[in-house]
């Protein structure tokens, strides 16, 4: 009865997660008349690295020197984990859908597959590498948005190039997570977010002279608010705390629930259409990736 429990709790925390994720999305999308993306990104870092400092300070001081001493891998970490992924993600949607945005998203998995096969030599089985590239086929239907033509006359969506770059930017930050130092997840945690938040302050600096400052109403700081304490602090725990009760490979189905989350709210709030090469591609994207992990647990 007690383990039954645990599962149904992890359940709900990873569930909680993936909607978190998938808020994050369709907010950025429903505030870009309202707030720039690096604005929108610095904020979000900021205002995270705020709320979680006096509570994970005893672990930073702790682990500083070790931090320290690996300064590069960490600089590079915060730059592709913090700094750039959610604001190339922020820009997409200025650009693109909230569905599209999510449905590339969820290729990550089989674009970090495939830099671990190219960049460490990782092997996988044939059967595998089909799987990846079902999924990568996927993304690229949504990206051509079901339509030949597209690539033809290179009419790509700016946002849809935005997102893709962003997906292969955190792949490269999530293969090289195996060289991060070993210091306390919390401790990782709060470097990254101040760091990641210094590397923005010249790019906030340069777009709010460009741009202008942002009008600081209800709806701005609301959803500031979202973004800062939801997808950034919540969802990681809630993922993490899910990963130690039912393990990494049982939670990696979870993140296909941020597209389906994503796609209902955006339709719900956004007046989004859920169009046929959207359910093609999420159907690649997801079969592939069932394949590819089927095949992991026979091995």
């Amino acid at each position: 009865m007690q383990l039954r429990s645990l599962s149904e709790a992890s359940y709900l925390l990873l569930t909680l997660a993936a909607l978190f994720w998938a808020g994050n999305i369709v907010l950025a999308r429903g505030v870009t008349d309202l707030i720039p993306p690096v604005s929108l990104a610095f904020w979000r870092w900021t205002g995270a690295l705020l709320l979680v400092l006096p509570f994970t300070w005893r672990y930073v001081r702790q682990d500083w020197k070790a931090a320290l001493h690996s300064w590069k891998i960490m600089l590079v970490l915060s730059i592709l984990g913090i700094a750039c992924y959610n604001t190339m993600l922020y820009k997409a949607v200025q650009t693109t859908t909230a569905i599209n945005g999510a449905l590339m998203q969820s290729s990550m998995p089989a674009v970090i597959i495939l830099i671990s096969l190219i960049g460490f030599r990782e092997r996988i089985s044939k059967l595998q590498l089909l799987g990846v590239m079902l999924s990568m086929s996927g993304a690229a239907l949504i990206v051509l948005r079901g339509e030949l033509k597209t690539l033809q006359t290179f009419a790509f969506v700016e946002g849809d190039l935005w997102m893709l770059a962003a997906v292969v930017l955190y792949a490269v930050y999530s293969v090289l997570l195996q060289k991060r130092p070993s210091i306390h997840p919390f401790s990782f945690l709060t470097l990254t977010f101040a760091v990641g938040s210094l590397c923005l302050l010249p790019l906030y600096i340069w777009e709010w002279s460009w741009v202008g400052p942002v009008n600081l109403n209800q709806d701005v700081l609301l959803s500031i608010l979202y973004v800062a304490i939801f997808p950034s602090i919540l969802a990681y725990l809630c993922w993490t705390r899910g990963i130690e009760l039912i393990g990494a490979n049982r939670t990696g189905l979870f993140i296909n629930f941020i597209p389906l989350f994503a796609s209902m709210l955006a339709i719900s709030f956004l007046g989004e259409t859920f169009h046929l090469f959207h359910a093609i591609g999420m159907a690649l994207i997801f079969g592939g990736m069932v394949l590819f992990n089927r095949n992991s647990s026979r091995q």
